[in-house]
């Protein structure tokens, strides 16, 4: 009896330190976390934004555009990009539920006129050496200088102008239709992602 109690508190004693040990780390390694996802987003952001002098992350306005398959509103941030307090562009995620193996993350940047400056694509699980060809130079330039207005929002095999990727038309097809859907978006709302003002 007493060597199990003596092994429970030894074990007690093991779990104590390890959970102490365990919260310090946390607690060191959440600044830089958050400063190195920071530094990736400001990344993006400068991939598809026209050039900006200000920090785009904290000039932002978040929206609401619908609910999940869960009820819960889908926010959708915009982050300004300025230039002598001009303001140059916004960019904002979509994500294309639609991809062949799952979810595609793309940043998009649209100037003031709702054309796209670029687009970068986040993440994706797509197969290597045909669908993630979406995340080369020569897919995203398709993009650029496009809007709802001058270009028909379908990939050439289904009728429309945007290039899809020889043996993977899905993966293509998803970027575009979630691409013109947050266009949709920024459309109709462009009048509050463009208001004077900081962080709402």
């Amino acid at each position: 009896m007493k060597d199990i109690i003596r092994l429970l508190l030894a074990l007690t004693l093991i779990a104590s330190a390890a959970g102490l040990i365990l919260s310090q780390v946390e607690m060191a390694t959440r600044e830089p976390i958050k400063e190195q996802r920071r530094l990736q987003m400001l990344k993006a952001l400068g991939a598809v934004l026209p050039a900006f002098d200000n920090s785009p992350d904290t000039d932002t306005v978040t929206l609401e555009n619908g609910v999940d398959k869960k009820g819960r509103p889908v926010k959708v941030i915009f982050y300004r990009g300025r230039k002598a307090e001009e303001l140059v562009g916004a960019a904002f995620k979509v994500i294309a539920p639609d991809g062949y193996s799952g979810n595609i993350e793309v940043m998009v940047g649209v100037k003031p006129d709702q054309q796209i400056n670029a687009i970068e694509i986040l993440s994706h699980a797509e197969t290597p050496g045909l669908g993630d060809k979406i995340a080369q130079s020569r897919y995203k330039d398709g993009f650029k200088g496009k809007s709802l207005t001058n270009a028909d929002w379908r990939v050439k095999k289904d009728g429309g102008e945007f290039d899809q990727i020889t043996g993977a038309t899905i993966s293509p097809r998803a970027v575009v239709g979630a691409v013109k859907k947050g266009l949709e978006f920024y459309r109709d709302n462009q009048e509050k992602i463009l208001a004077k003002g900081g962080q709402q």
